[in-house]
């Protein structure tokens, strides 16, 4: 067994945690929130949770994600170099997560569209990261000359 643990792999798993946690918060926020006009007992539930729980666990995947990129730069690794998808997926999580701060009292008021917005730039988000293909240039893809195939592809006929 390989107990061997790199510190990027640990910080990739805790920024993935962090951002699947806010992001299923955000959506059950943002179910409550519809709940509270109908139930008294329900009012300012929507903003209580996102203020403790969404905002938090955004706030921890940005620290991890800043940790996991300073660990990647250490290494040589550098996510800006290839394609687009790092730099578009760093421009939308600062605003999702300026948005974040804001919904809480967007919530307490019972206006629901910051709210919306965060759960949307959040599924945006994660279909940049998922489909980073989609944002590499022409230029940045070798050609097909130059691709190295995968080692079974390479193994030849095998002498028994």
């Amino acid at each position: 067994m390989n107990l061997h643990l790199e510190a990027a792999h640990v910080l990739r798993w805790l920024h993935i945690v962090a951002i699947a946690t806010g992001g299923g918060a955000a959506v059950v926020a943002l179910l409550l929130s519809g709940f509270e006009d109908g139930r008294e007992d329900l009012r300012g539930l929507a903003a209580t949770v996102w203020a403790k729980v969404v905002a938090w666990a955004f706030r921890m995947a940005v620290v991890f994600g800043a940790l996991l990129l300073v660990v990647l730069l250490q290494q040589g690794d550098n996510p800006f170099v290839v394609g687009r998808a790092f730099t578009i997926k760093l421009v939308l999580a600062l605003i999702l997560l300026g948005l974040s701060e804001m919904t809480p009292k967007a919530l307490a008021a019972g206006k629901r569209g910051s709210a919306l917005l965060v759960v949307v730039l959040f599924l945006t988000t994660t279909f940049v990261m998922y489909n980073q293909g989609l944002f590499v240039s022409a230029s940045q893809v070798l050609p097909a000359s130059q691709v190295i195939p995968p080692p079974q592809a390479t193994a030849g006929p095998q002498a028994h």
